[in-house]
């Protein structure tokens, strides 16, 4: 079991740059895989990035890919994302999530992923 906190989040001008953090609790953040999903209003969840577990792989949603980073670091229980080049339609609540046994296409499904955090409030002014 593993509690996530997530911040960073805020206001930025469209083209500007931000970054997520996602703070976990437990000595053993390193069976866990770990991802980024963002939701706006009246939109479904969707993901946005996600990291194996020793963070040796990622993976991008495509209308981030080449804008966004996904990185860990196992010894400070922490992920981050890197968000540059934003634009209005990132504007969501962002949220950090986590499972232990998530394995292939199952990185993208956040219905596999068994903990997450509150989120954080990202929004992108033109």
């Amino acid at each position: 079991q593993v509690q996530l906190v997530e911040s960073g989040g805020g206001l930025v001008q469209a083209g500007g740059s931000l970054r997520l953090s996602c703070a976990a609790s437990g000595r053993m953040f390193s069976r866990y895989a770990m991802g980024w999903f963002r939701q706006a209003p009246g939109k479904e969840r969707e993901f946005v990035a996600a990291i194996t577990r020793s963070g040796g792989i990622t993976y991008y949603a495509d209308s981030v890919k080449g804008r966004f980073g996904i990185f860990r670091d196992n010894a400070k229980n922490t992920v981050s994302l890197q968000m540059n080049s934003l634009k209005p339609e990132d504007t969501a609540v962002y949220y950090c999530a986590a499972d232990e046994d998530v394995s292939g296409i199952y990185y993208y499904t956040g219905a596999r992923y068994d903990y997450w955090g509150q989120g954080t409030q990202v929004t992108v002014s033109s």
